[in-house]
């Protein structure tokens, strides 16, 4: 018995000794992590799920990490000019795209977006594919929607958390997901799939292409909800061909063209432009505008302004499109060289190694090569027998 009650005496005593320690230490932990948040929210670095998304479609992301942990099936490095056909291309654009890209898997598109000629497209096949998840690109819709349902204002914020408020300028700059799933909520279905219509999405972006694939807009609103569509593109499938269409229509001023890929020197003699629609964005422009050139400037595409000598204006988007499944990298932008407006899409496919800021700095070295080359300033048009040379491109 009374070696009973020393083993219970010593026992008391050291678990007397170990819970201060226990507690001062979770305590000192809570207080850290409180420090932490607060410095994080003061430098606009606080990233909580719950901030990015509405709560609505805040449990539904999460579900969706399971997923995009799925090993992808897609390299990240390929040789993309592989089985493409240089015939008609433009060869001085068509290099730049090629070196810009260098090793990775992916493809580049090159419009002209005062008459939508395709100036070139680097991994032919990719391109031509049925479509990936558009990721953050998807914004540039939603924004157009948003402002032409008068469901935001250009000036009017957006409360993300209980101490950042963002307008449309840094929604788009910043890439953030709760602005534009509130959108998406506020819309609804039928007025943001009317948008992505009007925008090209859901159809063929060109003009008798051979190959080329439409895309697919949901008949509905996807499992994953509203917010979840107009912030990260759920249940809609774009092709970088429709995506250079789009962004030509900020660039050119509200003129959606079909896209011309013509394939030799007498078709590009021949080519006129041919007009698909008129989308009135007067009014809309310049803020649209100031937030894709934004994103260049300190936002999610910052890397495409590395060397920048003209403005770009881009939207990034990054995600898993899990129908592949391939992790994604998207850049839309256009960009001012010479005087004149040039379209670079880029679209990588891989692992999570890859992703819009990496795709925004491959576009940008597109612009910088050119610019370096004087491309407006010289001769556009290969003549064939140019063309017979470049069959390394």
């Amino acid at each position: 018995m009374r070696h009973f009650s020393l083993k219970v005496l010593l026992t008391l005593f050291f678990a007397s000794l170990l819970i201060p320690v226990s507690a001062s230490a979770a305590s000192s932990t809570a207080s850290k992590r409180k420090s932490h948040k607060r410095s994080a929210h003061r430098s606009g670095h606080y990233r909580s799920v719950r901030y990015l998304v509405p709560r609505s479609t805040a449990s539904r992301l999460h579900s969706r990490r399971h997923l995009y942990s799925n090993p992808y099936t897609s390299p990240t490095f390929a040789d993309s000019t592989l089985g493409d056909s240089v015939d008609g291309e433009d060869l001085v654009a068509r290099r730049a795209a090629v070196q810009a890209l260098g090793p990775y898997n992916g493809s580049v598109v090159v419009v002209d977006p005062a008459s939508g000629r395709v100036l070139s497209i680097v991994n032919q096949k990719l391109a031509f594919e049925s479509g990936f998840q558009p990721c953050s690109t998807i914004k540039l819709v939603t924004a157009v929607a948003g402002l032409t349902e008068g469901a935001i204002t250009p000036d009017s914020s957006v409360r993300i958390s209980r101490r950042a408020s963002f307008d449309l300028d840094h929604a788009l700059a910043r890439s953030n997901n709760y602005y534009f799933a509130t959108i998406g909520d506020r819309l609804g279905f039928e007025k943001i799939e009317h948008y992505a219509r009007l925008m090209g999405l859901g159809e063929k972006a060109g003009w008798d292409i051979a190959g080329e694939e439409p895309g697919t807009l949901p008949l509905e609103e996807p499992k994953e909800g509203m917010g979840m569509m107009t912030s990260f593109g759920s249940g809609i499938y774009l092709t970088p061909l429709q995506l250079a269409a789009m962004v030509s229509v900020f660039a050119n001023g509200g003129t959606l063209y079909y896209l011309q890929y013509p394939r030799s020197p007498e078709e590009i003699a021949a080519l006129q432009p041919k007009l698909k629609r008129q989308i009135d964005l007067t009014q809309y422009l310049p803020d649209i505008r100031a937030g894709m050139n934004d994103a260049v400037e300190f936002g999610t595409a910052r890397r495409a302004n590395q060397n920048a000598v003209q403005p770009i204006y881009g939207k990034t988007g990054t995600c898993s499109d899990t129908r592949t499944p391939t992790h994604l990298g998207w850049f839309g932008s256009y960009g001012e060289i010479g005087g004149r407006k040039l379209v670079v899409v880029v679209l990588l496919t891989g692992g999570h190694s890859v992703n819009g800021p990496i795709a925004s700095g491959i576009a940008g070295q597109v612009y910088r090569i050119l610019g370096e080359q004087n491309y407006f300033g010289g001769q556009q048009n290969a003549s064939a027998g140019a063309l017979l040379l470049a069959t390394a491109y």
